[in-house]
């Protein structure tokens, strides 16, 4: 038989004769995408996605049941092509029930892989969790003690019993590394013969720092303060935040060549322009939010007033600050809270928290509050400062007055309304404002960047690249991240180091790539009962806490940590919800690579279903796309274990006669799994 010869994609292709086009594309090293196709079996034809056009055919072809033609010319990626696979995929996931991710993965701002980081954790492997973690956040020791937890408000734990402490599992997995003769560090690549300048050494600055170093890059970070961390330094106390544990693992950037400039501001000592001149071929930004936000109240210039960050910085630095016997505090977020603590650790005999709202509005965490409240803090609801004199004694006098809530604010809470007439004066010694801290643009004035309405700079969301195609930001001078957390500024750097190496490696600077996946539910509502009812409840672990005797002594660490015995007791609990074979789903590759909107096409989704019986295998029927490949190669193997069941939308794989796995002749081959390209069908995890 003679060759065939036809073009793919304007390249020259010679198969023998009888290859379908999929496989002539194939042997020229151009994927068409499949869900159904097996080889060496009839084509099956059922997912749609291989699909092509041939000139001179109005209508696309499926590519594993088309035989190829002498001069045929095909194309693999026309618009039409694309848009039929789009939509093809997006027809499959409307129905498609399963998680990819668990839900404490896909809220973390960083985006760390929080099942996985755990599970190695629950099997006595924190070097493996720590390096999971650092693929997505390089500060885990930090981060395991001041995090908001915003994954574990979504912890499907919490729906059985209490949700599970990931904030604290990070430290166990970071704490031990810190501890060893020899830090572990990431390999740093090649070097690329580029330079970048990163101005702040807060966690968007360490950030980007350390994956910008992975990448090859040589990296200078300048700060203007004495020593480097950010507000993870000089806004958080040393009682949630060690000193000397900051110390080292910032060193990390020491050990993967990281240069440092410290007490050099920008704006005062350097210009964008002047890192330009030095030869710098791109810029981060950092800058983070020094200035306090003002209280807007005659008399707040005041002395005796003081910025809640302006204490925290204080007495980071070991400065004496003397603020009398009674102490007013501002505020109901996490600073407030650090700086009532604060400042009986710094002798004040009395600290009153205002607050304009009721606890139940506070945003600060409620561990924090209830921390405060054990060390005799007192808290105020429902008030709010109007004035502030000098009283004849040298004290302040604070007018306040009484609050009623109101209607819900743009913040979603209740807005505080002054009740008229309810006026009352309080005197006492100090005054600290802790309401919030903003960017200071004074900064960056005169250097070209752009501001936007809010003063923050202006940047690309996706990219963080500013109006100076060289300079880029993240962080709390970056719009839309004015409600930062640590957490959201080591994402935010991680973003720009991302998008900064596409610049300097001449490629289009999209940012990380967008991803598509699949999930149960919002994050944070109902599990399918299924999923539940798999565990028992067991109590989350307690952190042991420093003896009340020694909390207002000094600025000595309050918890205590699990250590390994109680992380890996507490890693147990863990749900371990996502996909195990996440990495190798099909469906997860083409969504993202196709964009599919989830949830395009509504209408009815599969049932939550699940079969574990098996010791190595497990079937969730919910992400079937029914190509029929394990039926294939289960028949192949001379069992006939799984077979088709009902018809139409409810068409389903299932074992013979309805029976649970482990009753059925399956000899766990796992030759199933490994053809299945969607994670219906799995291989257990081994111990």
């Amino acid at each position: 038989m003679s060759d065939i010869h036809l073009t793919i994609d304007d390249q020259q292709v010679t198969v023998a004769q009888g290859a379908t086009i999929l496989e002539a594309a194939a042997s020229a090293g151009i994927e068409i995408p499949t869900l159904c196709h097996l080889p060496d079996h009839p084509p099956y034809t059922s997912c749609f996605l291989c699909v092509v056009d041939v000139e001179g055919t109005p209508n696309p072809v499926p590519s594993c049941s088309t035989a190829a033609a002498d001069g045929m010319v095909i194309s693999t990626q026309s618009e039409r092509i694309r848009s039929t696979r789009k939509m093809c995929l997006e027809l499959l996931a409307s129905e498609h029930t399963g998680d990819c991710y668990g839900h404490c993965h896909i809220t973390c701002p960083a985006g760390i892989d929080i099942p996985h980081f755990i599970d190695e954790i629950a099997h006595g492997r924190p070097g493996e969790a720590l390096r999971i973690i650092k693929r997505s956040m390089p500060l885990p020791s930090a981060l395991g003690r001041v995090c908001t937890r915003p994954c574990e408000s979504v912890c499907r734990r919490g729906q059985i019993d209490e949700p599970l402490a990931i904030c604290n599992l990070k430290a166990v997995a970071g704490d031990p590394d810190l501890e060893a003769s020899r830090q572990w560090v990431p390999e740093v690549g090649k070097d690329t013969g580029k330079r970048v300048a990163v101005v702040g050494a807060g966690p968007a600055g360490v950030s980007a720092a350390y994956y910008l170093r992975q990448m090859g890059h040589a990296v200078k970070i300048f700060e203007g303060k004495e020593k480097a961390g950010g507000m993870l330094r000089y806004g958080i106390p040393a009682f949630r935040m060690p000193r000397d544990l900051l110390d080292r693992e910032i060193h990390q950037l020491d050990q993967m060549g990281v240069s440092w400039e410290l007490n050099t501001w920008l704006g005062k000592d350097y210009t964008l322009e002047d890192l330009r001149e030095q030869g710098f071929d791109a810029v981060f930004l950092g800058l983070g939010a020094q200035a306090a936000s003002p209280a807007r109240i005659p008399g707040e210039d005041t002395p005796g007033v003081m910025a809640g960050i302006d204490l925290l910085a204080r007495a980071s630095r070991g400065e004496e600050v003397e603020l009398g016997d009674l102490v007013m505090v501002v505020g109901g977020g996490n600073t407030a809270m650090d700086a009532c603590r604060t400042a009986l650790r710094l002798g004040a005999g009395k600290v009153v928290l205002l607050y304009r709202r009721t606890r139940a509005e506070m945003p600060a965490l409620d561990v924090e509050i209830e921390e405060a409240l054990h060390e005799g803090v007192q808290m105020r609801f429902l008030a709010a400062p109007v004035q502030i004199e000098r009283a004849s004694d040298g004290k302040l006098d604070v007018r306040c007055i009484k609050m009623e809530l109101g209607e819900p604010d743009a913040s979603g809470r209740r807005r505080p309304v002054p009740q008229e007439g309810s006026e009352y004066t309080e005197r006492v010694s100090t005054l600290i404002n802790a309401i919030g801290q903003k960017f200071d643009p004074s900064s960056v004035e005169g250097m070209g960047l752009e501001l936007n309405r809010w003063a923050f700079i202006d940047s690309d969301p996706r990219t963080g690249q500013t109006n100076l195609e060289w300079v880029f930001t993240g962080g709390d001078c970056a719009p839309g991240d004015d409600d930062m957390i640590a957490v959201w500024a080591v994402q935010a750097g991680h973003k720009a180091a991302i998008s900064i190496d596409q610049l300097l490696r001449g490629q289009p600077v999209t940012g990380p790539e967008p991803e598509w996946y699949s999930t149960i539910g919002e994050p944070g509502g109902p599990a399918p009962k299924q999923i539940l009812e798999r565990f028992t409840p067991s109590e989350r672990q307690r952190m042991d806490m420093i003896d009340d005797s020694q909390r207002l002594a000094g600025f000595a660490e309050i918890e205590l940590g699990f250590g390994p015995e109680k992380g890996r007791e507490e890693a147990a609990r863990c749900l371990l919800c996502g996909c195990m074979a996440v990495d190798d789903c099909k469906l997860k590759r083409y969504g993202t690579e196709y964009e599919i909107v989830p949830r395009r096409f509504t209408g009815a989704i599969r049932d939550f279903q699940l079969d574990d019986s098996h010791e190595k295998l497990l079937l969730e029927s919910g992400k079937c796309v029914l190509c029929g490949s394990c039926v294939r190669t289960c028949h192949d193997h001379g069992l006939d274990v799984l077979g088709f069941v009902n018809r139409g939308f409810a068409a389903r794989v299932a074992p013979t006669l309805g029976l649970p796995l482990a009753e059925t002749a399956c000899d766990g081959c796992l030759e199933c799994a490994k053809v299945c390209p969607t994670g219906a069908i799995m291989a257990k995890p081994e111990a």
